[in-house]
């Protein structure tokens, strides 16, 4: 399959028409349903199979997964999810921000560390991820399982970037999400929110300049070939949360939930095994496959010209989520110095 007909692929059929019609209306069905956002072999996928293998070695349940474009786009899966027509799904904060508006953290630029050591104590630790967040979105109907770390955020643009100005007049596709776009706007650039499905298309006729994720995601999905410019700005890591129905996982017996909970968390050491090493490998994968690729690793002074924008983002971050946010921030800052002052 071209890469074009990858990124355009979607169901035949109506996705929410085809989850609706083979919905699973008993929390205590034995086949469980999950949707996420990538492609197979993607660190969303390597999890959300690691989570089936534990749940089915370890009961009599079985449990269907579902990868991009099989039941539509990011913002189809939630839905479908909130309705309970899926059990379980798979989600950035970056698609739901706009749902949880306090998720949209990760996306102040430098304020999350990129060396994973670092990163990945953050997510074991922190209160304000493992305690904070789950009140949130059980807010919104949905039990927050895991949130995990799937790699350094990369920038690949039509031209090498080493300072702010470099981004002026370049549209820089982001996520579906208010404080990203926010972001970017601070770095020069213009930010113009497409959905996943558009991207790779957008780059080839240069409808856009750039775009933003982690090294993996290039490699899988191609976007080295009609963005070959990468651009480390150290500004953060890729987030994902995985979470069920708040209704279904309510209703499920003691043993299920700590099924579902112990299977969140085999699949989370399994994840952190798996991304280890990952960026390398798929950097490597990239060089190899193309000639046109460079590769940029701003310096410590570059890097400080985009941090002292920062800021901006932060303010605009508690501007949209109020004294919620403005503590959750505050717990969050506290969580990454203790981590780091280990």
């Amino acid at each position: 399959m071209s890469r074009m007909n990858k990124f355009r692929k979607l169901a035949g059929i109506s996705a929410f028409a085809f989850a609706a019609m083979t919905a699973v209306n008993s929390a205590n069905a034995a086949n469980w349903r999950y949707a996420h956002e990538e492609y197979e072999g993607d660190v969303q996928d390597v999890y959300a199979y690691k989570f089936k293998e534990y749940i089915e070695e370890n009961s009599d349940h079985t449990l269907q997964v579902f990868r991009f474009g099989e039941l539509g786009e990011s913002d189809d899966i939630m839905e479908q999810t909130q309705a309970g027509i899926l059990n379980f799904v798979n989600q950035s904060p970056g698609f739901t921000g706009s749902l949880i508006p306090e998720a949209q953290i990760f996306f102040i630029p430098y304020l999350m560390p990129t060396d994973m050591e670092t990163v990945v104590e953050f997510f074991r630790t922190s209160e304000a991820i493992n305690e904070d967040f789950p009140e949130l979105y059980a807010d919104k109907g949905l039990e927050l399982l895991k949130m995990y770390p799937e790699g350094e955020m990369v920038v690949t643009v039509d031209e090498p970037v080493t300072e702010p100005a470099d981004f002026n007049n370049k549209k820089i596709r982001v996520m579906t999400n208010p404080l990203l776009s926010e972001t970017y706007a601070a770095f020069g650039a213009t930010p113009t929110p497409l959905p996943w499905g558009e991207v790779y298309g957008a780059l080839q006729t240069n409808m856009i300049q750039g775009q933003e994720n982690p090294i993996f995601w290039i490699e899988s999905g191609g976007l080295y070939e009609v963005s070959p410019n990468l651009v480390f700005t150290k500004h953060g890591w890729f987030t994902t949360a995985m979470m069920a129905n708040k209704s279904f996982y309510d209703g499920l017996s003691d043993e299920d939930k700590k099924l579902v909970q112990d299977a969140a968390d085999f699949a989370f050491e399994e994840i952190i095994q798996h991304i280890d090493g990952l960026a390398d490998e798929s950097l490597a994968k990239i060089q190899e496959a193309s000639d046109d690729v460079t590769v940029t690793r701003l310096s410590d002074e570059q890097i400080a010209a985009f941090k002292e924008r920062a800021p901006q983002v932060e303010e605009k971050f508690i501007e949209m989520t109020g004294d919620t946010g403005e503590e959750l921030l505050n717990q969050f800052k506290e969580d990454l110095e203790e981590v780091q002052g280990e």
